[in-house]
């Protein structure tokens, strides 16, 4: 079990969640799994919310519907190595697929 690609993603400031599609290497490609996970396991598993919020930051460009609740990670690497080792520890938590 390993993360092949992040089909997309998104952090919910006002909820705290980090919310994820992704696949996985065994996956067919009109497989997608969703997965929502609270920014605060982020932390936990060692990822530094300073590098986090710098990366979020990184190439920003204010759009014209302004400023939502929504940002997107910039660097997908991290992200892949968070959840990779979030499965390992919460198998259990490893979303059913669904097909897309």
């Amino acid at each position: 079990m390993e993360i092949a690609e992040i089909v997309s993603h998104y952090v919910d400031k006002t909820q705290n969640l980090i919310i994820v599609e992704f696949r996985l290497f065994d996956d067919e490609i009109d497989v997608v799994r969703e997965d929502f996970i609270e920014y605060s396991f982020f932390e936990e598993f060692g990822f530094e919310q300073d590098n986090f919020d710098n990366n979020l930051l990184e190439n920003y460009e204010e759009d014209e519907w302004g400023d939502d609740d929504f940002d997107y990670i910039n660097d997908e690497d991290t992200l892949i190595s968070f959840l990779n080792e979030y499965y390992v520890v919460y198998p259990k938590k490893l979303p059913k697929p669904q097909i897309k």
